[in-house]
């Protein structure tokens, strides 16, 4: 998406699903992959009755632009499929279809009712400001533009006290915007970052990325701001030397701005060169928060399936330092030789929000998940979040999530649920 614009915004999900039809049984071990095979799914078994647009035949109601009679939960959409109704003329799928089809053609559904078909996503999208009021339970919005032009991925923008806005663009740098919505030219001197996109119209699956900027939060007294970011280097460790492609891993450092340049740069966390992978920064996290106590935490997002359950990997992980970088002696880890001292929280894909409640003292992420698994997560000290042995999602060809839960052993039971689940 094209959001070259900063907003001030207030955000509502709608969510919706629907039911489907009929055909003969056949019996599957594996689920049809990918949007495409859904929709031939979709064409095959229930057109016929909803029609191909989902506009609705002379057999069946349309899909698209009513209300849903049979409720619009996930899970009520998935039983309507599953057991039909005997008595309106829609039989039950589950003898016909896979558990993870009909998920599939669940999710397919409702991601067409609201216009948001996951693979129509790009980065040359053109995002509209809505110009009415926006209505939510708690408050009515107005989104106001505060500065245009800016880079067409922005990532992070930073409010300061004397009304200038620190902002950061993935594939330029970072920057400050004045009260008064004037751009500064690009702070110098701050880390590198690549703008090189590998996949041209597409999402962003490059490396070397300008991620999270945040003031700490004595700024007013110290001056210090964090610049989280993915470091990339070329010929830097075996697997790059192998595949002869560069690699990069998230990295968290603390500097000043001088006259426009950065100075005074300290390194907070960054893990041994040998971890760092060719995986896209597309699901790197990247986000920062502080608590009042010193402490700073970082998320990092997935680089590698293997690597997210295994503790002694930074990926896919939140972490815990004291705000110069020392190492807490009661994070949940430390004392474990196997694992890397600074985890806090492990079993994560893509945390791309992250902030610290002072009043309440918790912890609070937001994660992308595959399709239909998005999450919000109250982290707890050492805790599992699930990824990639479970998730409320499908794997994006509609099969269900499970790498490597038979090898870890690990249950149900065993893996901290989301509080939201944005299914």
């Amino acid at each position: 998406m094209n959001f070259s614009r900063i907003v001030l915004a207030g955000l509502t999900v709608l969510l919706a699903a629907t039911a489907f039809s009929q055909e003969a049984p056949r019996q599957r071990q594996q689920a049809r992959g990918g949007i495409g095979n859904v929709a031939n799914l979709f064409k095959e078994y229930c057109a016929v009755c909803h029609g191909e647009r989902l506009e609705g035949a002379a057999q069946g109601t349309p899909l698209i632009g009513v209300d849903l009679v049979h409720g619009a939960e996930i899970a009520q959409v998935t039983n309507s499929i599953t057991g039909g109704f005997a008595d309106k003329g829609m039989p039950a799928w589950s003898q016909t279809l896979t558990e993870q089809e009909i998920k599939g053609l669940a999710l397919w559904v409702i991601e067409l009712r609201e216009g948001m078909l996951m693979s129509d996503l790009r980065l040359t999208t053109e995002f509209e400001i809505p110009t009415e009021v926006i209505k939510t339970q708690l408050y009515d919005l107005r989104l106001e533009v505060v500065v245009d032009g800016l880079d067409p991925v922005p990532y992070s923008i930073a409010p300061l006290a004397n009304g200038d806005i620190l902002v950061t663009e993935k594939m330029r740098g970072l920057r400050v915007i004045s009260a008064n919505g004037e751009k500064s030219e690009l702070i110098q001197g701050t880390p590198r970052v690549y703008d090189d996109v590998p996949r041209p119209n597409s999402l962003d699956w490059g490396l070397g990325r300008m991620l999270e900027v945040k003031p700490h939060p004595n700024f007013a007294e110290n001056g210090w701001i964090y610049l989280h970011y993915t470091e990339r280097c070329s010929d830097c460790n075996a697997i790059s030397k192998q595949l002869n492609r560069p690699v990069s891993m998230n990295v968290l450092v603390r500097g000043r701005i001088k006259d426009g340049t950065w100075v005074d740069e300290e390194s907070i966390w960054k893990a041994p060169l040998e971890f760092y992978t060719p995986g896209t920064d597309l699901a790197a996290g990247g986000r920062t928060a502080f608590d009042p106590e010193g402490f700073v935490f970082i998320s990092v997002g997935m680089r590698g399936m293997d690597s997210i359950q295994d503790l002694s990997f930074p990926d896919g992980k939140t972490h815990r330092v004291h705000d110069d970088g020392r190492i807490p002696t009661d994070n949940p880890f430390a004392d474990n030789p196997d694992a890397l001292s600074t985890i806090w929280t492990y079993g994560h894909r893509s945390p791309q929000g992250l902030e610290y409640n002072p009043k309440t003292r918790e912890l609070w992420e937001s994660e992308h998940g595959p399709r239909g698994g998005d999450e919000i997560n109250l982290l707890k000290p050492g805790r599992n979040y699930g990824w990639p042995a479970f998730s409320k999602g499908q794997n994006y060809r509609g099969t269900e999530v499970n790498y490597g839960r038979a090898d870890l052993e690990l249950e149900l039971k065993d893996i901290e649920q989301p509080i939201v689940d944005l299914t």
